[in-house]
């Protein structure tokens, strides 16, 4: 598409400057610049691009050479005039583009803030949405991913995730940003291949970082509801020791319903492993053992390996369990209590914090 005819106004008195260089050779005024970066921010607010102005100035300077007419100022003096002319005009222009600039990221800024925090009116929040590219009317999704440090969207890391999202997915309406140091995706809950795509980007791009998705939800509302998911499911993976790198929230339902009672929790916490903090070395390294014999899928061998411990000491372990509370890890009618146990002492953070 051509670009639109630059309106001569913008020139401002070029001509006549030049015609006066040519002839005294002066260096133009503080005036005649403030007036050129003037000229040039009133041009970039109407949307013109600076190539095509340095054309125009250019193409003024050589319709309107003084030729013959030179006096006193030589060649090399109006060529000065038109380079301190010419960069004036530039300055201005790129001062305007830096403050739009800034106040579209402003913008952008707290439009995500009220997005991520619900804080805005939800009608008037669908509505700034479009400007960036999201129909809050469906549902969506959010993915959180979280690495070794604080990122903000200017940083290496961000930029690197996006230019793939972009590659690969750049006609759909995805939003990237970063909030608290972690990186966001916002994409349309029907389209879970962005946020696949998004985690597998991420989990690279952050040496190993993880990343939790939230489960798609309608409306403005719907936005923060899954992000608050996938920042319990982060939080959630700390406190019980998950170590995989995408973690879905959908999967991990049956967290928020065990502690949903929290004092019947504690209460279960308290009675069943209280007691293993009469254990040498306290309740810590007993817990530890519960944990890794339930995710072994109660195979001693196999526990015992990821433990570092030969078979005959993890069956000791197991037995002291067993004499301090009562209740066999390796029995059945034991197991379902002790194990539920061990995963409310996992999100109570117990016995690090007492119940």
């Amino acid at each position: 598409m051509a670009e639109p005819e630059i309106p001569e106004r913008f020139l401002g008195d070029h001509a006549r400057v030049l015609a006066e260089v040519a002839e005294t050779g002066r260096r133009l005024t503080r005036d005649e610049l403030e007036t050129r970066r003037a000229l040039g921010r009133e041009a970039a607010e109407a949307g013109h691009q600076l190539r095509a102005l340095v054309s125009l100035h250019l193409k003024a300077t050589r319709t309107g050479w003084p030729g013959a007419a030179v006096g006193a100022g030589t060649v090399e003096n109006v060529l000065a005039a038109v380079e301190q002319a010419v960069d004036a005009f530039a300055e201005g222009f790129e001062r305007a583009q830096r403050l739009t600039v800034r106040r579209e990221e402003a913008a952008r800024r707290e439009f995500i803030d009220d997005l991520l925090y619900g804080r805005s009116d939800l009608g008037r929040l669908a509505e700034r949405a479009t400007r960036f590219g999201l129909r809050l009317s469906r549902a969506h999704a959010v993915a959180v991913a979280a690495g070794p440090e604080a990122y903000t969207e200017s940083d290496a890391v961000p930029r690197s995730v996006e230019a793939a999202l972009l590659a690969r997915f750049g006609g759909r309406k995805i939003l990237l940003t970063t909030k608290d140091g972690r990186l966001v995706c916002i994409a349309p809950g029907s389209q879970p291949d962005v946020l696949r795509y998004f985690a597998k980007q991420a989990h690279a791009a952050t040496d190993g970082g993880q990343v939790a998705v939230g489960r798609p939800h309608d409306g403005p509302g719907g936005v923060v509801h899954s992000y608050d998911e996938a920042l319990d499911a982060l939080d959630l993976a700390r406190r019980m020791g998950l170590d995989d790198p995408v973690l879905d929230a959908a999967d991990l339902l049956v967290y928020p319903v065990l502690t949903r009672d929290r004092q019947a929790m504690a209460d279960l916490v308290r009675s069943e492993l209280g007691p293993l903090k009469q254990a040498r070395g306290g309740a810590e390294p007993l817990l530890r053992t519960l944990s890794v014999y339930f995710d072994a899928g109660c195979v001693a061998a196999e526990t015992a390996r990821r433990l570092s411990l030969s078979v005959r000491a993890l069956t000791y372990r197991l037995e002291r369990i067993h004499q301090l509370t009562g209740s066999d890890p390796a029995d059945p009618m034991h197991r379902y209590t002790l194990q539920t146990a061990v995963i409310g002492a996992r999100l109570l953070d117990w016995p690090a914090n007492e119940l």
